[in-house]
């Protein structure tokens, strides 16, 4: 994969992500706020995911772009968008979240749906600001799963498998509250 169809994959991914996570802001508000045993509710869930934001690299990487040779850089890049699949699927792998992680709660769903939507299309946006390979220049450490250093293509691919990790989650919790209410 070339460093401009990898581009064009992730925002794809992005625009996929938007559409898998809107109908999620749709549902019944009980529902939204069934806590399940063990877990979070669907409406912590969704709030989670707001913190995650990648500015920082992305700035770095533009800047690093002005003092290297983007193109001798390129030249050892490998494409390894596949070692972060396994982030999508929930409970494949330990890893304790730091206290600032946990869900506050304190946005409505209206919010966190607009500033989701807002948050997907700045990643767009720094993917044309980055659309030749530059990128690849600044990597950041990834604690989740022992990743290591990402770059900051492979870290927006991050966020879209964490989106959809939080989306089989969300499955589970609906799976959970059905269980729950034939119970009754």
């Amino acid at each position: 994969m070339t460093i401009h169809q990898t581009i064009k994959f992730i925002g794809q991914e992005l625009s996929q992500t938007l559409t898998d996570y809107d109908k999620w802001f749709d549902l019944d508000s009980e529902l939204l706020r069934f806590r399940p045993k063990i877990g979070w509710s669907i409406e912590q869930i969704t709030n989670h995911f707001l913190l995650i934001l990648i500015r920082k690299g992305f700035n770095k990487a533009q800047e690093l772009a002005r003092k290297v040779d983007l193109n001798e850089a390129l030249s050892s890049y490998q494409y390894n968008l596949s070692e972060l699949d396994q982030i999508a699927k929930h409970k494949s792998f330990e890893w304790i979240r730091p206290e600032h992680m946990e869900p506050k709660g304190d946005k409505s769903l209206i919010e966190v749906k607009t500033i989701l939507a807002e948050q997907i299309n700045e990643c767009k946006d720094m993917l044309h600001g980055i659309p030749n390979g530059e990128g690849t220049l600044y990597k950041t450490t990834m604690t989740v799963n022992n990743l290591g250093k990402i770059d900051v293509y492979q870290y927006i691919y991050f966020l879209c498998q964490h989106a959809r990790r939080h989306i089989i989650q969300m499955q589970g919790v609906i799976d959970e509250y059905c269980r729950f209410k034939d119970a009754e």
